[in-house]
């Protein structure tokens, strides 16, 4: 039960929430009397009884103590040598944690930062140091604790491979010292296990494990937002036994090293956290297998809404996604955002009146409402035979994950002639190179015209990082290569001039960015719509340069002038832009 001077303190804090009009004064007190009277505490009271969310509670915290507010995030992991030497018991009585140490400067989630008692404890444990505290729910402070506490019985990469290193200090690096090792020693599956959620607290979307020859140490690579850095390296003696263990993760054959083998992982982080990695090896010089693994999180689908296109691009999307039939293709590079943006498509027309089947490979994205099919190639289950199943279901709306052949996209066609909408991807560099292709790939050019509804074409680059995000008036020169990539006739339509107040952004670098001034990342769009017009053309078989055109008159915005769009709204640089949507 919580100490009655401290329940005064959450009194107080909470109390804020009846000024900003989140929860009416009798159900406050209400809630207060209740908390005073018995063992609940006034948190759970709020987030239980009153509905209230976790950010409001912390945001009352934070203008209270006048501190930052830091939810619970599952990515986050506890620096271990700080709470090594801590009783997870003490810590979880207390309700505080440490979470990070920069030089001198030691971050501390707490409750209450204004407790004397906790803040020479505190002190004692960390002489010497400057403190800055940060609030959160104490809720959110158990689960920070008992992840640290899984964090320190797994052991961290530094601790793993300081064992890794004496152990190969001992059996030695050559050929046989690296068969020895076995792929199930307790510091191979730490150290694995490790890896793959350290990619996961990253927010990386690859691992790649790359070993060289017996005496050169194996590299591990993450992608984080498009571009790969290197994470760690690893003794050369285990480079077969790290690759082995990934290998037995994902049910692949090791004893056969001389082709490449597809799998998968299912790995549960926590509790109620599982994700997916989709895995890869191939053989490489020396004898050697490299891995790549992508995470295949089960994400949420995103809304429509917060795909970021223009105005004019949502509205058309909307009304095309509200057609009966026809063809909506969705195009880019692999990791450009296409299932994404097909889900929050069909999530916006997912209601009961419409059935909606779709094939995926893999599924990565769930939603309810949808019948969602897995593909096996392997089995004779491709995507053209789960479009023929799906003809014979009843479907009002079908999503295909790629078309990959003809068969496919010939099928896909025919259905959105037989009245059905048919959402699929191909990989394709822009809106307009999609029709040249399928003509290229022998599909019928007058039922294509007929069918084909609208082309999205995505990318994804880099975004500035909010937290050290800045302005600049930027050098003519800059303004000149704007102009020139927009395109000097349509430029003059948006009315920037080049004056003293022009300004642009840039991110200076900071620690939330890794000092690379990006953070995320932001989708570049391009819609071509078809009308009767482009239809003739493509059933004449016209140039690409005809078809291209034809729409930027009827008003389509091309990757690049999309781009410029979002840099001049401080979104991005032209140089990110520039690397993605170049032709």
């Amino acid at each position: 039960m919580l100490p009655p001077a401290h329940k005064a303190i959450e009194a107080a804090a909470f109390d804020r929430l009846v000024s900003r009009g989140l929860l009416a004064r009798e159900d406050f007190d209400a809630a207060l009397k209740e908390s005073f009277s018995g063992k609940k505490e006034l948190e759970s009271i709020l987030l239980t009884t009153y509905r209230l969310s976790k950010a409001q509670l912390g945001q009352a915290l934070s203008e209270f103590f006048d501190c930052p507010y830091v939810p619970y995030d599952d990515r986050t992991v506890v620096d271990v040598e700080l709470v090594k030497n801590l009783s997870f018991d003490y810590l979880r009585r207390n309700f505080w944690i440490p979470l990070r140490r920069q030089g001198p400067l030691l971050d501390i989630l707490i409750d209450d930062p204004h407790n004397l008692d906790k803040g020479l404890d505190i002190r004692r444990a960390f002489p010497g140091l400057t403190v800055r505290y940060s609030v959160s729910l104490r809720q959110e402070i158990e689960q920070f604790i008992l992840a640290a506490m899984g964090q320190t019985e797994s052991g961290s990469i530094t601790d793993i491979l300081g064992e890794l290193v004496n152990e190969a200090s001992e059996a030695g690096s050559d050929e046989s010292g690296a068969d020895a090792i076995d792929e199930h020693d307790s510091a191979i599956v730490r150290l694995t296990n490790q890896i793959i959620a350290e990619a996961y607290r990253l927010g990386a979307s690859d691992i790649h494990i790359e070993p060289y020859s017996d005496r050169k140490e194996t590299a591990v690579r993450y992608r984080v937002d498009g571009s790969c850095f290197s994470y760690m390296k690893i003794p050369p003696a285990y480079r077969r036994a790290i690759v082995s263990r990934i290998k037995i993760m994902a049910n692949l054959d090791i004893a056969e090293r001389r082709r490449p083998q597809d799998g998968k992982i299912r790995y549960k982080l926590a509790k109620d956290k599982e994700i997916e990695l989709r895995v890869a090896t191939i053989p490489t010089a020396g004898h050697n297998e490299d891995v790549a693994m992508r995470m295949l999180t089960a994400k949420e689908p995103m809304p429509l809404s917060a795909m970021e296109f223009s105005p004019e691009a949502l509205a058309a999307i909307k009304d095309l996604a509200d057609r009966p039939h026809g063809l909506i293709l969705c195009v880019g590079p692999t990791g450009s955002g296409k299932t994404t943006t097909l889900h929050a498509i069909l999530g916006a027309i997912n209601t009961d009146e419409r059935k909606i089947w779709t094939a995926e490979d893999p599924i990565e994205i769930t939603q309810d409402g949808l019948r969602q099919v897995q593909v096996n190639p392997k089995i004779g289950f491709t995507f053209a035979a789960a479009m023929r199943s799906f003809l014979r279901a009843d479907p009002d709306v079908i999503m295909i994950g790629e078309m990959r052949d003809k068969e496919t996209a010939d099928v896909a066609i025919e259905a959105s002639l037989t009245g059905h909408l048919v959402l699929s991807t191909l990989h394709t560099n822009s809106a307009m190179e999609t029709v040249t292709r399928l003509l290229d790939m022998g599909c019928d050019a007058f039922n294509f015209a007929d069918a084909m509804l609208g082309v999205i074409a995505k990318r994804l680059c880099k975004r500035i990082c909010p937290a050290c995000k800045e302005t600049y008036h930027p050098s003519r020169e800059e303004y000149d290569e704007l102009v020139r990539g927009y395109g000097t006739a349509a430029w003059h339509s948006l009315g920037v001039e080049y004056r003293d107040e022009f300004r642009l952004s840039r991110g200076s670098g900071c620690d939330a960015c890794n000092r690379s001034g990006f953070r995320g990342r932001v989708p570049l769009h391009e819609l071509l719509v078809a009308c009767d017009e482009l239809r003739n053309l493509i059933q004449s078989h016209a140039r690409t340069s005809e078809l291209t055109s034809l729409a930027m008159k009827n008003g389509m915005v091309t990757l690049m002038q999309d781009g410029i769009q979002k840099v001049l709204r401080g979104l991005t640089t032209f140089k990110q832009v520039r690397t993605v949507a170049m032709k």
